[in-house]
């Protein structure tokens, strides 16, 4: 009897088990048939591929980069966020290159880039592969505007701090990002009166935890990314495009890059930036909240263009592709006249 008891209770287990997947699989379907049936699927599921060019950095790290767009336009180098990849700039990289020579390259460990020979993720290294790809993909007495999102607006600001800024940038886009105080400032979760002091470890901890992202129900996955990284109007295909370059991001090179980030201070570097900036953030941005956005502004030695997305996340580049590519030539003009001002300051030869 023991044994045919035994052997029952097993039985129902396979049976929960065997319902479990199968509620699993119609949830998976479910899920795949809402991105399949967004407007914004068909974008996301083919992003353009350009003409490839490895770019080597400073320490040995292979970069990958891509370039679009003819080679005598004006050029654009995009430059992606934290566990992101060169894709990420997909709406980007089909608009822009009508009128730009766009540059957008994997940031080291990320995408098709490879990783650091020694494990560097430091903020500073990532500074020095911005001027890694000027060098390389930048033609020889041009001036770039340089275009970040999150942590690359990170690696913008890093490469202002230890190089002339104005020889190699005509322009700089600071999107969705923070310089300083990144884990005291987000609102991803805060308990209430925990002070700074304690939660900000805390909150280290979770962000650059080395682990692989955890098997679980994609409509609570789903929900989570969507919290975490969007905005409220974000449809199902932006937030699967951006799952899928998170799930790819090896877990070394994402919590190497979050510790950097959380030890993080750029502030001074901001006035080095004495070139046109945007500063542009998601009134619902709850990793780099407005906050950054502003005290970036306030920073900045010169006049800035400061925009704020309404009901926008993180992914601003994503969630409002017109609205940032918009902004991304309304920037791109300034240079130009700039550098026409600048060259009627300069004497005319005798």
């Amino acid at each position: 009897m023991a044994l045919i008891e035994r052997r029952a209770g097993i039985g129902l287990v396979g049976l929960g088990g065997l319902s479990l997947a199968a509620a699993w699989a119609i949830e998976h379907q479910r899920r795949l048939r809402g991105i399949r049936s967004d407007p914004d699927y068909p974008v996301l599921s083919a992003p353009p591929v350009g003409r490839p060019m490895n770019v080597p950095a400073l320490d040995g790290t292979v970069l990958h980069a891509e370039i679009f767009g003819a080679q005598d336009a004006p050029t654009i180098v995009l430059a992606h966020g934290w566990t992101e990849a060169l894709r990420f700039w997909v709406h980007q990289l089909i608009d822009l290159p009508r009128e730009f020579r766009v540059v957008a390259y994997d940031l080291r460990g990320h995408g098709r880039s490879g990783k650091s020979p020694a494990g560097d993720y430091s903020v500073a290294a990532f500074g020095d592969d911005v001027e890694a790809v000027l060098r390389a993909c930048v033609p020889d007495g041009e001036r770039a505007v340089l275009v970040g999102h999150s942590l690359g607006a990170m690696s913008i600001a890093s490469w202002a701090e230890r190089y002339p800024v104005t020889e190699r940038a005509s322009a700089a886009g600071l999107l969705c990002t923070g310089v300083v105080d990144l884990l005291t400032e987000h609102q991803v979760f805060r308990p209430p009166r925990i002070p700074a002091a304690v939660f900000s470890p805390i909150s280290g901890y979770i962000l650059g935890a080395p682990g692989t992202i955890p098997a679980a129900s994609p409509s609570l996955l789903d929900a989570v990314i969507r919290y975490v990284a969007f905005g409220p109007t974000a449809g199902p295909a932006q937030v699967a495009f951006y799952e899928r370059m998170l799930r790819q991001c090896p877990p070394d090179v994402r919590a190497g890059t979050a510790a950097a980030m959380s030890n993080m201070n750029l502030l001074d570097a901001l006035s080095r930036l004495t070139i046109p900036t945007l500063v542009l953030v998601g009134s619902d941005d709850r990793l780099t909240p407005p906050s950054h956005a502003r005290r970036i502004a306030a920073a900045l030695p010169g006049p800035s263009d400061v925009v704020e997305l309404p009901r926008t996340g993180h992914m601003a580049p994503l969630e409002r592709p017109a609205e940032v590519n918009h902004f991304i030539r309304s920037l791109a003009a300034r240079a130009g006249e700039a550098a026409v001002r600048d060259r009627g300051a300069i004497p005319a030869a005798s």
